[in-house]
């Protein structure tokens, strides 16, 4: 069993220190770990503290030529992209596909909004997921957001679901099965019930096992989602970074 790669890494370009590592050293981890292609995928535009800018994009593609050329790794553009209103919308500009190879959407909640109400029912709302037992009518909220949003957008991966906002978890897997959405397995945060999961398995939904590293040295360390692979059975035909590449919208793995 080979890991091929790592489809959600940090580097510094997400600001205020909030991601670690250079590209080069994500890509010379990801190399002595025998990956062979990693996205970088910082934060999205509209995060209020961590997003990457939109004008040092520029450099970020500057560093990953670089980067390849010294380590031998294929390295994706992308941006792990926020849901910012109720209506699915993320920030992402059509221009920006110009530039990416790799897009992310993750729910955060830092972020801002199309709307107040957005900012009310869609990020205050949720800030007590952990604590609360979200109603019936926040959950149909927080799925229909995120089912527009898959309809909406070309998106590759859906990262760390349910983790600070709850959903229908086998609705919205079901819809990214649909369109070619794989469900992350993340590193840090995986927040399925077994129930869930054999659900999702059985439907045949997708997944892909990703870091989520905000360090150098985090890169490739995915032992969250294959310890849940071997618990719950999941067939490594529907992980789609184990022995192969993911098939991407825009860019398909070589």
């Amino acid at each position: 069993m080979l890991l091929y790669g790592d489809y959600h890494t940090h580097t510094i370009y997400s600001r205020l220190n909030h991601g670690k590592g250079t590209v080069l050293e994500n890509a010379s981890v990801a190399a002595d770990k025998g990956l062979k292609q990693i996205a970088i995928t910082d934060h999205g535009f509209n995060h209020e503290f961590f997003g990457i800018r939109r004008k040092n994009i520029p450099n970020l593609k500057e560093d990953i030529l670089t980067a390849k050329e010294i380590t031998g790794v294929d390295i994706l553009l992308g941006v792990e992209a926020n849901i910012i209103s109720l209506d699915g919308d993320v920030d992402i500009k059509e221009e920006d596909y110009e530039f990416l190879d790799i897009l992310l959407v993750g729910y955060h909640k830092l972020v801002h909004t199309n709307s107040m109400r957005d900012k009310a029912l869609l990020n205050w709302a949720n800030y007590g997921n952990k604590i609360f037992k979200p109603s019936k009518e926040r959950i149909n909220r927080n799925t229909t957001a995120f089912l527009k949003m898959i309809d909406k957008y070309p998106v590759d991966i859906i990262t760390h679901l349910n983790y600070g906002i709850t959903t229908d978890t086998v609705a919205v897997a079901k819809m990214a099965k649909q369109k070619g959405v794989y469900i992350e397995l993340n590193g840090k945060h995986i927040s399925f019930t077994e129930e869930e999961i054999d659900i999702m398995t059985s439907e045949g939904v997708k997944f892909i096992c990703d870091s989520d590293a905000h360090r150098p040295e985090r890169v490739g360390e995915v032992n969250n989602g294959l310890n849940l692979i071997y618990k719950m059975g999941i067939p490594l035909s529907q992980v789609a970074n184990i022995d192969k590449f993911p098939k991407l919208h825009k860019k398909h793995g070589n």
